[in-house]
């Protein structure tokens, strides 16, 4: 939910205004993923898909969706990421029945509510999993059947309900939006006819996604409206079509794309080579996108609570290729383990400390209070860069990268800490995102993925950002098969 006039949310994008988003699962988390066979009031898949993950809702009234499919998350905020989602949205996210229910009859309601003092509660899930992509050279549809809340004009004045997916790094991580991804499938606000489909990636603000906005679409829904009736909300990537493309439809009728080659190659690699994607599903009151589109702060004061967004489905189904793959998670040392001396930093599996390269430039050294002990460098803005050589990877392919990170940058700037090989010419092999993590000594260990690596290389660490001013201090990296 981007904070422009159009949509968006940036993570929800939604917390896009946030320039980076808060993750990492909600309050109730049940770590084994599980899914679900299609009932029969899932559509079956059209012939040549095949239905991965599918849940119609079914159960006894008042009780929440299966626990072994989605999160709940509660509160105001992922613990320890921004206020208020990142968006400005008010409300408080609860697993009370009076916000987040089956119906009994089929259906998910997720019901804003206030109460005499005026706080309002509503509720958002997320799926457990969070590996939704399409297998190599084939395709893959998220699709759900929802009824917007049914209220409009004054009384809808401050209604956000979305059905969004976010790339799986964000979870553990609350600093790496929207390089990471978020797709905005149905989002709405205030009540008005009209569905919004978003594509948010890169860099906040600014970069090729047009941060904090998105890449943007929206149309009215077909025949009846999106609140009086349900709709079916379908995005598509299809990654069988050369360059690949992403398509947003409603009703089965195609209202957005955005194709591969409208953004940069490490964009795009930012956010699709990754291990997938998770599903999200909520109601807000209030925030950016409400505010934007109504030229006023929001809720407003005629807005009526008790409306419900009514999901009938959700379902994921893919089509081609082979098998979807899952990259493994990275070990992740927890202090350094090998020292490095500058300009020879040796095993690309040991700890590298950032303070060894062999050239930089833009950098400093400088003492940290990390455990561990040594020196950081930085803080490093758009252009900086250092490098190390002799990094040597042996036979066995390096595929992850992970460095400890800390940033006291300014509110809405992040930039990427990228890995390029024997050149800071070449096209970066990874990168992750990063803004501020609470403080210029505050660190965080970040995961990323990199292309397949072997041999011996002078890797460089470039940052990239779309301010100038300094986003990321960087204490040692390393990386992993």
């Amino acid at each position: 939910m981007p904070v422009t006039s159009v949509s968006s949310r940036a993570p929800r994008t939604r917390r896009r205004w946030w320039g980076t988003l808060s993750a990492v699962a909600g309050a109730v988390l049940v770590a084994i993923p599980l899914t679900m066979t299609a009932e029969a009031s899932v559509p079956p898949p059209d012939p040549g898909w095949t239905t991965v993950f599918a849940d119609d809702f079914n159960g006894a009234a008042n009780s929440l969706p299966s626990a072994s499919n989605w999160i709940y998350d509660t509160g105001f905020g992922y613990p320890g990421g921004p206020g208020n989602w990142g968006t400005g949205e008010i409300q408080n996210y609860t697993t009370n029945p009076n916000n987040l229910a089956l119906d009994g009859a089929g259906n998910l309601k997720i019901t804003p509510q206030r109460d005499g003092a005026g706080a309002w509660t509503s509720a958002r899930i997320e799926t457990q999993r969070t590996n939704f992509k399409p297998p190599a050279g084939g395709a893959m549809r998220i699709e759900s059947r929802i009824q917007m809340p049914n209220v409009t004009g004054a009384a809808a004045l401050g209604y956000w309900p979305a059905f969004w997916a976010l790339g799986s790094p964000y979870r553990g991580n609350n600093w790496n939006w929207p390089a990471i991804g978020e797709f905005d499938i149905m989002e709405n606000v205030n009540g008005i006819n009209s569905v919004w489909g978003v594509l948010h990636c890169g860099v906040n603000p600014g970069g090729p996604c047009n941060e904090t906005t998105g890449i943007v679409a929206n149309r009215a829904c077909p025949g009846a409206s999106c609140q009086s009736a349900f709709h079916t909300y379908r995005f598509e990537w299809d990654a069988s079509a050369s360059p690949q493309v992403f398509r947003w439809f409603v009703d089965g009728q195609q209202f957005h794309s955005v194709s591969q080659n409208q953004v940069d190659a490490t964009t795009w690699a930012n956010m699709t080579n990754h291990a997938g994607y998770f599903i999200l599903l909520n109601v807000a009151i209030g925030g950016a996108f409400p505010n934007n589109n109504s030229g006023t702060t929001t809720p407003g004061p005629g807005i009526v609570p008790g409306r419900p967004m009514v999901v009938d489905y959700v379902s994921v189904s893919t089509s081609g290729g082979g098998t979807t793959t899952t990259p493994t998670t990275p070990t992740t040392p927890t202090t350094p383990t090998t020292p490095t001396t500058p300009g020879n930093p040796g095993n690309a599996y040991a700890t590298i400390q950032a303070e060894s390269f062999g050239q930089q430039g833009g950098l400093a050294t400088q003492s940290t209070t990390d455990t561990g002990g040594g020196q950081a460098v930085g803080p490093a803005g758009n252009g900086d860069w250092a490098s190390y050589p002799n990094v040597d990877f042996g036979s066995t392919p390096g595929r992850q990268f992970v460095a400890r990170v800390a940033s006291g940058a300014a509110g809405g700037v992040s930039g990427l800490v990228e890995v390029r090989l024997d050149s800071r010419s070449n096209a970066p092999v990874g990168s992750f995102a990063v803004g501020n993590t609470g403080g210029w000594q505050s660190w965080r260990t970040i995961p990323a993925n990199i292309g397949a690596t072997t041999g011996v290389h002078t890797v460089y660490l470039t940052f990239t950002s779309g301010q100038p001013a300094d986003f990321v201090n960087l204490n040692w990296f390393t990386f992993g098969h």
